[in-house]
């Protein structure tokens, strides 16, 4: 299996403001004139543009990502401000895809932004899927997550899911391109009383939304390019209050009823 993913746009060619906007990129040996082409032609949809999927959404777009498809149905309000970097006071009131489509616009107005301002069921999930070279799980809602996987597994798309709560935040990359690559739902079985009880409304630490939306940008970035070092098959974990990191791997589990643990 190759480690990049599969783009069908036709070749690139950058101009001398991409070679300049991108030239810390192109500096990169693991990066290059080839890898920055790659971003150019990647379509990457992200689910939710809230603590999570502000930061991912700054840099794929900082980052020269060809196009950005943006899908969250919520509105700004006053309490996102704290940990949604993306929204803006004056944006209160708009839709956030609304919203982030105007950051994203004056950060890089190259990079194609659709904005959807809907909740994706599970059929326009898998056609929003479809269309993508690596999805972005940013949502906040579980039902939501257990349906990104879905659409993700059908459609053989990477998935790169974060989550973040309290203190505690999280990032896996589950790519489906593999046959032994393990699902969402192999590691948080969707009938399990722990997953309900994570749903629970409760406070978060501004800065870990952050950390775990940047983390999802960088292994999104890093599977467009072919970059196969990462976090495939694994799950980091963080706790933002004395910053202890641990990574482990994931493994299919025979029982999962979503993937039935099929190689």
């Amino acid at each position: 299996m190759s480690g990049r993913c599969r783009i069908e746009s036709d070749a690139i060619s950058m101009n001398d403001q991409q070679l300049l906007r991108y030239s810390r990129h192109i500096l990169l040996d693991e990066i290059g004139i080839e890898g920055q082409q790659r971003l150019l032609q990647a379509k990457v949809l992200i689910i939710g543009l809230g603590g999570l999927g502000s930061p991912a959404a700054l840099y794929l777009a900082a980052s020269g990502v060809g196009q950005l498809t943006l899908c969250d149905h919520d509105t700004v309000e006053l309490g996102n401000l704290q940990r949604q970097i993306i929204h803006r006071t004056g944006t209160v009131g708009q839709s956030k895809v609304a919203s982030a489509q105007t950051a994203l616009h004056d950060i890089n107005p190259e990079v194609e932004c659709i904005a959807l301002a809907v909740r994706a069921d599970e059929e326009k999930l898998r056609e929003l899927v479809a269309r993508a070279d690596v999805v972005l799980d940013c949502s906040d809602n579980f039902a939501t997550r257990y349906a990104v996987n879905r659409a993700c597994m059908m459609q053989r798309k990477p998935l790169v899911s974060g989550a973040a709560i309290q203190f505690d935040g999280q990032v896996a990359v589950f790519d489906f391109r593999s046959a032994f690559a393990p699902c969402y739902n192999c590691l948080f079985p969707e009938d399990s009383v722990a997953a309900e009880l994570r749903c629970a409304n409760t406070g978060v630490f501004a800065p870990l939304t952050g950390i775990i939306g940047t983390l999802q940008a960088a292994e999104t970035l890093k599977l467009l390019i072919g970059i196969e070092r990462g976090l495939s098959g694994k799950l980091l974990t963080l706790n933002a209050l004395d910053m202890n990191v641990t990574r482990s791997t994931l493994s299919k589990d025979p029982a999962c009823s979503a993937c039935e643990g099929k190689l």
